[in-house]
């Protein structure tokens, strides 16, 4: 089939303009060869960026894939980072060389907490859809799903030295799972509100909570097997009463033998902020509590250890005392008992200090340093990193700032793009600021400050920009200094482009002039206002047609008026949206004109009778912007859908799909060349598209995107349920994925091949016999041959050990049934000739245990593992030996008959 019109692809080549994104949290790690506090790990849409804050300069990128990163959570080694990604995945990354070996798969939505044991063995996922998992780091494999709660996991913490673990969750309950049985044996129903956050303190005997209240509420835990060390505990009406009737946790009644610890409120603490906790968090020796909420205040908390709150109540009994004294002194009664104090929370957590950040607070994170020294990284709101030291054994601790990343992206939203002439610069502005940058290495040239800015261009020769703000204005800055210009009142209200056109309902038209500066006695550029256009409705884009012939207005009455320049006369009228039209662009000849509207189409117009060619349905959400690729018929849209579309204009197809943006797309650009596309998005970064050599065939993208939406059809499916089984607490960890699927045919191509080879061989022997003679042997498959030659039987073995282990089970799962006896045999085979034992008694418990009910129905394998049973260990099979056991009862009951019968 040959292609009749070429079209090229463009990829993405880089995120630029975020620092930190606000979905994932914030954490120190350790670099090799780096101080302790000096790097710290943010989540960057869908990478995570490594970054050293003494030099503000990114020193590691771990490159995700498609999906934004929601949580981090580096190894208790140091060495490595646990990724967790908006759609369930997981990734363990190397810092050491920035590459992921080890992947899982097993949520079906956004991780939303992950937490290490204390040997970094295993690793615990908690997540939107609810489950909780427990993946082994090791074996790369899931070990179980934890089924309880009923919405998302906001916190899963090991405990240290137990086999047991703690989750916390938007339903309000924290729950104790004992990993030993896989089931949870005691919920905490004490909060009457969502439980944002969780630390293990003193031990891990003291636990406390965040919730969406003021009130810090911390548990005493009382392990079951300490306390039946210092004596045997009381039992009453079957539950176990420590020491005090009032010392079971709220809402528990589990009995004796389920009960491994207890939980009772041990007090609260009161913060300052009165909304939600965002989060919380805490040191390595958890002797420093960090908490914040939705404001710029992050508060510091020190945890007293017990030596401490020894000397501390020793104070405070002295006091007492004296006060007991002075008071019998003064009445002249007689010494009493000595006075009784109590303890309370107050006395072993004491409020440190109030650090304030310039902007809300996101995520927080804290590391003990040497010599006392406690380090505080705050990712904020505003996409900023800020960093603060203090030492908290000081009498008043006073936080220093230490580091603020800004320089890589802004403030707020770009919502306006450029290119330089020459495709080199790429101008961004938002909402207080415009940068200019290097499209080359991506590094600002300059930051200039700036009112919000709507529209945007290079002055011709690149030395200076204008820019057309929310208030009216239009602002011309100098490049070389970094200098502005001039102010220019324009519009009464938002001016939108250059011609600008305003919410005052004028289209104005500008001439650029030199202009003797008073201050310097030097010429600078300035715009002088020639003409104006009177419309009826707010203007809400404008653009100029490339022969200088036409002017298009796009008004809020969701019509687009078109004007010859020169006389300011009205010429077409093109109305057939349904809401405002947002963006519009002409292209290079003059002769179409196409339009974006909120009504989510996209109208493509002939310019010289203003009939309507296409109407396309473009995006799922309101069209934002629309630019004509230079000297071609192609033109880009972006939506507020996160994503941006290449069209074109005469054959009215859809060409490709950019993705990759996670938040509405405000804005792009597209360079003179056409080589490069620079788009801005609501998740604060910018990303540079480049067209390649590669051309695309629209068949086979239309194929990649049903393939895209089966993949995603496929992770939103239900976990397969295990025949036989009810749904329990725990469950398998893995899901179905494409991988998954594609791993499970590749057995069963090589089961079919194992079978046709076994055919072959049986037709050549009994075509030996019916000769009389050797015939030659057939030859063997070309994938075998492909392969070294391996036996049939070992390729079968060598396509499973391909598989990843965190994916194995779910594969096997997949398998239908009419090919698990031969995999059966198969596997009885390799374990025989001690061919990776570890590897196939794991797929054949796995097997065993999910085809239970089938394998039993089945008289074959039953008759199968009846003989290898049997000749293995003497003992008999159990459905003959309840055979023969019946018989047997019934021999007796005839004997007691007949001895009845003759007594």
């Amino acid at each position: 089939m040959g292609l009749t019109k070429q079209y090229l692809r463009y990829a993405a080549t880089a995120v630029f303009g975020v620092i930190g994104s606000q979905k994932a949290n914030i954490s120190y790690v350790s670099l090799r060869g780096g101080e302790r506090g000096r790097h710290v790990a943010v989540a960057a849409c869908e990478h995570v960026f490594i970054w050293d804050v003494r030099k503000g300069e990114k020193v590691l990128i771990l490159q995700g894939q498609k999906h934004e990163v929601s949580f981090l959570c580096p190894s208790p080694d140091g060495v490595h980072v646990a990724v967790g990604y908006e759609d369930g995945a997981v990734k363990i990354f190397n810092l050491l060389t920035g590459e992921s070996n080890v992947s899982f798969n097993g949520h079906k939505s956004a991780v939303s907490v992950m937490s290490y044991d204390a040997l970094g063995a295993r690793l615990v996922t908690g997540s939107k859809d609810t489950d909780v998992i427990v993946w082994d780091i090791i074996n790369e494999c899931g070990l179980y799903r934890l089924k309880g709660h009923k919405d998302v996991i906001t916190q899963a913490l090991f405990l240290k030295d137990k086999n047991l673990l703690v989750t916390s969750s938007k339903d309000t309950f924290v729950k104790w799972w004992d990993l030993d049985t896989q089931h949870c044996f005691q919920t905490m129903v004490g909060h009457r509100s969502e439980v944002w956050g969780m630390v293990l303190l003193n031990g891990q005997s003291r636990l406390l909570t965040g919730s969406a209240d003021s009130e810090l509420r911390a548990w005493d835990i009382r392990y079951l097997e300490e306390e039946k060390a210092k004596g045997e505990p009381k039992v009453k009406k079957g539950k176990t009463l420590l020491e005090e009737d009032g010392d079971s946790a709220e809402g528990e009644d589990e009995s004796v033998e389920e009960r491994i610890l207890s939980c009772k409120k041990a007090g609260s603490l009161l913060r300052e902020a009165r909304d939600r906790v965002v989060s919380m968090a805490a040191d390595a020796r958890a002797r420093v509590l960090a908490c914040h909420g939705n404001d710029s205040v992050l508060e510091l908390f020190t945890v007293l250890s017990e030596e401490e709150v020894q000397k501390k109540m020793a104070k405070k009994l002295k006091k007492a005392k004296k006060r007991a004294a002075k008071t019998q002194g003064e009445t002249g009664e007689e010494a009493g008992e000595a006075p009784a104090v109590e303890r309370t929370l107050k006395d072993e957590i004491l409020r440190l200090v109030n650090v304030k950040a310039s902007a809300k607070i996101r995520w927080a994170d804290c590391l003990a340093c040497g010599g006392g020294e406690l380090k505080l990284a705050l990712l904020l709101q505003n996409n900023t990193v800020e960093t603060y030291s203090l030492r908290p054994a000081d009498k008043t601790p006073a936080p220093s700032k230490t580091a603020r990343l800004t320089l890589g992206g802004h403030r707020t939203d770009a919502r306006t793009l450029a290119f330089s002439s020459d495709s080199l610069a790429v101008l961004s502005a938002s909402g207080d600021t415009v940068k200019v940058w290097n499209r080359s290495t991506l590094q600002v040239v300059r930051t200039m400050a700036c009112e919000y800015a709507l529209c945007s261009l290079f002055v011709p020769g690149d030395r200076q920009i204008i820019l057309g703000t929310k208030s009216g204005k239009l602002q011309i800055f100098e490049l070389a200094s970094g200098s502005l210009l001039e102010t220019v009142e324009a519009h009464d209200g938002a001016l939108w482009g250059i011609v600008t056109g305003g919410a005052d309902k004028t289209v104005k038209f500008w001439d650029f002039e030199l202009v003797k500066d008073q201050d310097t006695s030097q010429k600078r550029l300035a715009v002088k206002h020639t003409r104006t256009l009177q419309l009826e409705e707010d203007v809400l884009c404008v653009k100029l047609s490339p022969d200088h012939r036409l002017l298009a207005a796009s008004l809020l009455d969701s019509t687009v008026k078109v004007f010859y320049t020169d006389s300011l006369k009205f010429f077409l009228s093109l109305y057939g949206h349904k809401l405002p039209v947002l963006c519009l662009d002409i292209s290079h000849d003059s002769t179409l004109i196409a339009t974006g509207s909120a009504d989510r189409n996209v109208k493509i117009w002939g310019l010289d009778f203003g009939d309507c060619h296409r109407s396309l349905f473009a995006h799922d959400d309101s069209v934002m912007f629309l630019q004509f690729v230079p000297k071609t018929h192609l033109f880009f849209t972006a939506g507020k859908d996160k994503k941006i579309k290449q069209w074109d204009a005469d054959k009215f197809e859809h060409i490709q799909t950019l993705e990759g943006h996670h938040r509405e797309v405000w804005c792009l650009a597209i360079s003179p060349n056409g080589d490069h596309l620079v788009s801005s998005s609501h998740d604060k970064s910018l990303r540079l598209w480049e067209r390649t050599r590669e051309p695309i065939i629209l068949e086979e993208e239309r194929e990649m995107e049903r393939e895209a939406e089966f993949e995603e059809s496929m992770a939103k499916g239900d976990t397969p349920v295990v025949p036989g089984e009810t749904e329990g607490e725990a469950a398998p960890a893995g899901k179905k994925t494409i991988e998954t699927v594609k791993a499970a045919e590749r057995i069963m191509e090589a089961l079919e091949l194992y079978r046709g080879e076994l055919r072959k061989m049986e037709e050549h022997k009994y075509a030996c016999e019916r000769a009389g003679k050797e015939l030659p042997a057939p030859k063997p498959n070309p994938v075998l041959v492909a392969f070294g030659s391996v036996s049939p039987s070992r390729h079968v073995l060598d396509v499973i050990k391909k598989v990843r282990s965190s994916e194995l089970e779910v594969s096997l799962l997949v398998l239908p049934f009419p090919y698990v006896p031969e995999l059966l045999k198969l596997f009885n085979g390799y374990i025989q000739e001690g061919l990776d034992v570890e590897l196939v008694c794991r797929c054949l418990f796995f097997l065993l245990r999910i085809h239970f009910g089938q394998i039993t129905s089945n008289q074959m394998l039953l008759s199968f593992l009846q003989r290898e049973i049997e000749s293995k260990e003497d003992v008999m099979f159990f459905a003959e030996a309840t055979g023969r056991l019946e018989e047997k009862r019934k021999k007796r009951r005839r004997r007691e008959r007949a001895l009845l019968t003759i007594a």
